[in-house]
């Protein structure tokens, strides 16, 4: 038991951190910088060391008639399917290939519209014509794992690597891309192993997570995602297009490094290891513009678009 004297003592401690904690000003009137903003006012804010560039060597452009799709590639979760659809880029296998699947509120596919006919299907000559499957790869903790707060469906944590949307699970030691609005992946058959990126998707709907890690994810879409999404819907089972003369034909396919530096899309991305980042997720969270009447308060991983500006902006 205290004695009167101790607890007079600690009694006047606590008097005083209570006048001390009222003589501090108030945070956010104190430091400006920490008042709530929009995502609109974080980008504006954002420093010019917290965008990056894409890099040439792990970028290809899809042309279509409508214009580009310029897709950011993963190697650090899918290094072979990467290595391959640059191969596959390289021998130009994609030119003059189709669209050949515009699924409504799922996917777009590319690729030999021949691939089941051995006399008629177009030869790869120098990549591999399938893979293992890279669906996850093991924690790596020099990757910058930004995890959002608020939890998952579908992984014990979510959040952002080097710009990709992407999933951990720390018990088990793995980590995996995940299906977000616009990310790239191999098509395959029933077996694990039977793709190698010479038939491709791009999610143009509400994230088909059930897909994790039963495909591999390889890339994203970082400008461009109209000419996919705005194709006319297939009435064909799964959105495959039955009629031959509407399938949508490829120019070409190249990697971003192989195209003049004139003809390049140049283009930088917010680095998701910044300190902008961290805000800009914050703000999607809260909804800090004045129309939002209720505010979520929530976020989740494919409700976060990575933002991508014109290099220089």
């Amino acid at each position: 038991m205290k004695s009167g004297s101790d607890g007079r003592k600690i009694a006047s401690a606590a008097i005083a951190f209570l006048f001390l904690l009222a003589a501090q000003p108030d945070r956010a009137e104190e430091n400006p910088s920490q008042k709530a903003l929009t995502a609109a006012e974080v980008l504006a804010a954002a420093q010019p060391g917290e965008w990056r560039p894409l890099d040439p060597e792990n970028t290809i452009y899809l042309e279509l008639a409508g214009g580009r799709v310029v897709i950011e590639l993963a190697p650090r979760f899918a290094p072979l399917h990467v290595a391959n659809v640059k191969a596959l880029a390289r021998e130009k296998y994609f030119d003059g290939l189709a669209v050949v699947r515009v699924q409504d509120n799922y996917v777009v596919q590319w690729g030999d519209p021949n691939a089941e006919n051995p006399d008629k299907a177009r030869k790869i000559l120098h990549a591999r014509p399938t893979l293992p499957a890279e669906f996850d790869r093991a924690c790596d903790d020099a990757a910058p794992f930004f995890a959002l707060p608020d939890g998952d469906v579908y992984a014990p944590e979510a959040g952002f690597v080097d710009g990709f949307p992407a999933a951990r699970d720390k018990a088990a030691g793995r980590m995996w891309l995940i299906h977000c609005y616009g990310m790239v992946g191999a098509g395959r058959g029933d077996a694990a192993d039977s793709g190698g990126g010479a038939e491709d998707y791009v999610v143009i709907g509400h994230s088909p997570r059930h897909l994790d890690r039963n495909c591999t994810l390889f890339g994203r879409v970082v400008q461009g995602i109209e000419h996919l999404s705005a194709l006319p819907r297939a009435s064909g089972p799964m959105g495959f297009i039955e009629d031959a003369g509407q399938w949508i034909p490829i120019r070409s396919v190249r990697v971003a490094a192989d195209v003049p530096p004139a003809e390049r899309s140049e283009l930088e991305v917010l680095r998701t290891d910044s300190d902008a980042f961290r805000r800009l997720m914050q703000a999607r969270r809260e909804r800090n513009e004045a129309w939002f009447l209720n505010k979520p308060g929530r976020v989740e991983v494919c409700n976060v678009p990575v933002p991508v500006r014109k290099k220089g902006n």
